[in-house]
């Protein structure tokens, strides 16, 4: 079996991540210029359906199953791994089964209420079996994490985010060409935008199949595991046991994470009848209104917000291990030093985002959603608001393992409560006031709410305190950064410029400001920290 150190199993896991996220992205905006805001909102309305289940039953599995198998290893138990991997598929896959099940069954009731139709159920039926998949494949990766060989969970990343983008693509686009013979088929869905989410969303169903098939194969390469005369060989029912207590907190958190979506799903339809609005788009009724700019902000708006996040998120795990180090050797110095890094570099490469995706939201919009022009319209201000947000969530990921690092693992759960229920008022009171721009502001308003909360009892419990100056040139930089690239944006519309051209020198303009910001910001509050001390 071959095995990686820390630093090198975590780069190949980031690499991982950073390319599915790349395919994720390649696969989202197309689709969307495809099924445009109502066609959206059938495949938001499955995913959100989707997601929560699928969270509480994979998200803690695959760190549960390489805890233990890591455990047995580091003592030669090998009957013990091969064990807990059979005993992990049979208990998974069975939960994972349920899953898909209630899923299937609810599919058509859950979307009538939550949505007002029944046109979208089909997609939420068609991602139905990944739960079941989701599972296997998360058991399968645990157990090569758990022998430090991260290969396996990197490549089957890669062969889920190729097998979605091809599959999903091309169904979607398939079954859009071919509306009227599609519509013959399922009589009881008036809608073919309703049918191609479906096609597209069974793309991510085959996805997860494809890293099922991807395990099977490499099965048949996998090292033969030593054989040894263990005395001691866990029961079934001890593994079950130390299983499901391990991975379910972590789903629980990844369930209350995932119910912001829900939230929007219930929310938005619902709230944005009660705006009095005036600018309903050509071709788009005003029954399909609502779907219309829930479909554009799920899709659209969303997606460019979590795209800076998910580079904040390896952040978080890569800070776990030195914080925890440091917590348990009652290393203040290291303790300061680790948390000033990690918030230091999560604001660093959020607030120069924030500024520039402020700035440029309209051309950005514009250029990755070209053939949506009407959703992208809706998502402008929106996405401008978001970004306040954005940072808070940023820092977020960071704060949150850095409390599981000193023993604080159910904090973030309680946390994320808290700003569900912001979330959800927010919502409530503001979208009949400002129409979407209300669930733009609650969002922010909610990761505001997580951060500040957070922090205070990470700081409180581990006793530290961080010089605010680095944090402070950061955000005059940032200002800096927004300033230089909207001078450019201007320069750049006068002229006529294209979207691509406009945003490739603003962005290029900002960030050689933000760079130049931060070494003098940096050097000149290096100076004053120097005189203080030496008065």
């Amino acid at each position: 079996m071959k095995k990686q150190n820390f630093l090198k199993g975590s780069i190949i896991l980031m690499l991982s991540a950073i390319i599915a996220k790349a395919l994720g992205a390649f696969f989202k905006i197309p689709l969307t210029n495809i099924l445009g805001g109502v066609g959206m909102s059938y495949f938001s309305s499955a995913y959100s359906l989707f997601m929560p289940l699928y969270a509480l039953t994979t998200t803690g599995l695959s760190s549960a199953v390489a805890r233990m198998t890591a455990q047995s290893s580091a003592f030669g138990m090998y009957k013990n791994i091969k064990k807990i991997r059979r005993t992990a598929h049979i208990i998974f896959s069975l939960a994972g089964l349920a899953g898909s099940f209630v899923i299937f069954f609810l599919a058509k009731p859950f979307i009538k209420y939550s949505a007002g139709n029944t046109d979208g159920y089909l997609a939420a039926a068609m991602i139905s079996p990944a739960v079941l998949f989701g599972c296997i494949t998360a058991v399968e990766r645990g157990y090569y994490e758990g022998m430090s060989n991260m290969y396996p969970t990197a490549l089957s990343q890669a062969v889920e985010g190729i097998v979605k983008v091809t599959a999903g693509l091309w169904l979607c686009g398939y079954v859009s060409g071919n509306s009227g013979y599609f519509l013959s088929v399922f009589p009881d869905i008036k809608d073919i935008r309703a049918l191609s989410a479906a096609a597209g969303i069974l793309g991510v169903t085959l996805s997860s199949l494809g890293a099922v098939v991807f395990f099977m194969v490499l099965s048949f390469f996998r090292t033969k595991i030593p054989e040894n005369q263990e005395e001691k060989v866990l029961t079934f029912s001890e593994i079950s046991s130390a299983l499901v207590k391990n991975a379910l907190p972590t789903g629980i958190s990844a369930v209350v994470t995932n119910l912001t979506a829900l939230i929007d799903m219930w929310t938005v339809i619902g709230c944005i009848s009660k705006y009095s609005h005036n600018n309903i788009p050509v071709g788009i009724s005003e029954q399909e209104f609502p779907q219309f700019v829930y479909g554009s902000f799920a899709g659209i708006a969303l997606t460019v917000f979590n795209l800076v996040p998910s580079v904040t998120n390896m952040l978080g795990k890569g800070i776990l291990p030195v914080i925890t180090h440091a917590w348990e050797n009652k290393d203040k110095k290291a303790l300061n030093s680790g948390t000033s890094q990690a918030l230091f570099t999560a604001l660093f490469i959020a607030v120069p985002s924030a500024f520039g995706i402020t700035v440029l939201s309209e051309h950005i919009l514009n250029f990755l959603f070209s053939r949506q022009a009407d959703e992208a319209f809706v998502c402008v201000m929106p996405l401008k608001i978001l970004m306040l947000g954005m940072v808070f969530l940023c820092l977020s990921f960071p704060v949150f393992s850095m409390l599981q690092a000193i023993g604080k693992a159910a904090v973030p759960m309680k946390i994320m409560l808290v700003g569900t229920a912001v979330k959800l008022v927010g919502n409530l009171a503001l979208i009949p006031l400002t129409g979407i721009n209300g669930a733009a502001w609650s969002t922010s308003l909610c990761y505001a709410v997580i951060f500040t909360i957070s922090i205070f009892i990470y700081f409180r419990h581990a006793d530290i305190h961080l010089e605010t100056a680095p944090f402070i040139s950061v955000l005059y930089s940032g200002l800096m950064c927004g300033g230089a690239a909207w001078l450019a944006e201007d320069i750049s519309s006068r002229n006529n410029a294209s979207p691509l051209l406009t945003i490739a020198v603003s962005t290029i303009s900002g960030g050689i400001f933000y760079i130049i910001s931060i070494l003098l910001s940096n050097g000149k509050f290096l100076k004053i920290k120097t005189f203080a001390e030496n008065q």
